[in-house]
């Protein structure tokens, strides 16, 4: 009797070891975060070869931000079960993540070598082509996607991500409108084909788009971000201004919207308070070249010279192949009379990055006409009007090269010609101490 109920105990026991292991194994996989990470470390304790108790565990430490621990155990799951597919595609979301590009897309590939169905890994490898700038390969990856899930209204829209970013507005409208219909809810759907609007200058149908956006996710940043540029260019900046101001409350650590408003201040000649966003901007992210490169402008326009010329050295020093800064270091040189042979310095490098830019070549036909060499100031602004024959400035500039040279007629013509498209010029160049 006695050994009856040894048995008895030894297998209610097991029983009860059974149903603790199958709990915590359905717990590890339908639980999330800290919880999960819990309930998969029983689970493995007592089964270590668990590939997919492995795989759950990698995904909360996924959704935690810890990639490290994602990856090994994405890695272990794969060594236990080598043809796991789904693992393969979750570890190269882990690795995209990190930024390892390269191990993210050959992780994807293994994934749709071991299943040609495995529509998630070619939407997710085309993601990884997008941000390398790869688009074409995106777009092959998500027209791949569709076919097998005709109803991914992730893939439409990613592919509508990458059509604009080759230029295809019309076709990436297309997808993101498709992958609206699929997904009427999608706020991505909507802010994606906003921002393409926007890019076709359909100012009031992107407005439209990010405002449903918005609608959807009152908390979506980005779409109040893509609003204010939208108002922006329709020169309402107060309105930019206030969807700006919500974005960065939303997502403070984002310098985007604070480079944005700041220049939005710009155009209200609220200098100081542009001054203040750009900086913000460059504490966020010192790397910003735009931020450096827009506050640069507003110390020039407030007469801050040596402030305006730090922010543009630095420009160059984070992106030397940046020919704007070059360009607006040459201009403020030149107007103010100020080291003309930096300045000139300066627009030979812009113009040897951006041979094309009627900007760069009328600043040095200016700097030509300060120092007196006039033939080349000359050739300069013939330059800068053979890309653009309506720059007043670069006409007024050729129009006193020419009379100084003795040429009064046709600096008269030139002149004139100036003065009709830019009643002020000559007032301009007065203030430059040109005449």
């Amino acid at each position: 009797m006695l050994r009856e109920l040894a048995l008895i105990t030894l297998f209610s026991a097991a029983l009860d070891a059974t149903a603790a292991l199958a709990d915590a194994r359905q717990d590890c996989e339908k639980l999330r975060g800290d919880a999960a990470i819990q309930a998969c470390d029983q689970a493995i304790l007592e089964f270590a070869r668990d590939a997919e108790a492995y795989d759950y565990r990698g995904a909360a430490y996924l959704g935690k931000g810890d990639l490290d621990r994602a990856i090994a155990d994405y890695t272990q799951a794969i060594e236990i079960d080598p043809k796991h597919a789904a693992v393969y595609n979750n570890r190269g979301l882990a690795y995209k993540a990190k930024g390892d590009l390269d191990r993210a897309v050959a992780d994807y590939t293994r994934a749709i070598e071991i299943d040609p169905m495995h529509a998630a890994a070619y939407n997710n490898r085309g993601n990884a082509y997008q941000v390398r700038g790869d688009f074409d390969s995106a777009i092959a990856d998500y027209t791949k996607a569709i076919e097998i899930d005709p109803n991914s209204a992730k893939a439409r829209d990613n592919r509508g991500v990458a059509y604009e970013a080759k230029g295809d507005l019309d076709r990436a409208i297309a997808d993101h409108t498709t992958a609206i219909e699929i997904d009427a809810k999608n706020a991505h759907g909507y802010f994606n084909r906003g921002v393409a609007y926007r890019a076709k200058g359909d100012l009031d149908d992107a407005i439209a788009d990010e405002t449903k956006a918005i609608e959807i996710d009152p908390k979506y940043a980005a779409a109040y971000n893509s609003r204010g540029v939208a108002y922006d260019a329709k020169g309402d900046f107060d309105r930019a201004i206030a969807d700006y101001t919500t974005a960065i409350g939303i997502d403070p650590n984002n310098p985007k919207p604070l480079y944005n408003r700041g220049f939005a201040y710009i155009s209200k000649v609220d200098l100081d308070n542009a001054i203040a966003d750009e900086t913000k901007a460059i504490e966020i992210d010192p790397n910003y070249v735009a931020a450096y490169n827009i506050r640069g402008n507003t110390y020039a326009g407030m007469g801050d010279l040596d402030h305006a010329i730090s922010d543009y050295a630095k420009a160059i020093e984070l992106d030397p192949k940046n020919a704007g800064p070059y360009s607006a270091r040459c201009w403020l040189r030149a107007t103010r009379d100020r080291d003309l042979p930096l300045a000139l310095a300066d627009c030979d490098a812009g113009a040897r990055l951006a041979p094309n830019n009627a900007n760069i070549l009328y600043s040095r036909g200016f700097v030509h006409l300060r120092l007196g060499r006039l033939d080349e100031a000359i050739a300069d602004y013939d330059a800068a009007l053979k890309i653009n024959p309506r720059q007043a400035d670069a006409l007024y500039g050729r129009g006193l090269a020419k009379r100084k040279e003795g040429d009064q007629f046709g600096g008269d013509a030139d002149i004139a010609a100036a003065k009709a498209i830019q009643a002020d010029i000559a007032d301009e160049y007065a203030r430059y101490g040109v005449n």
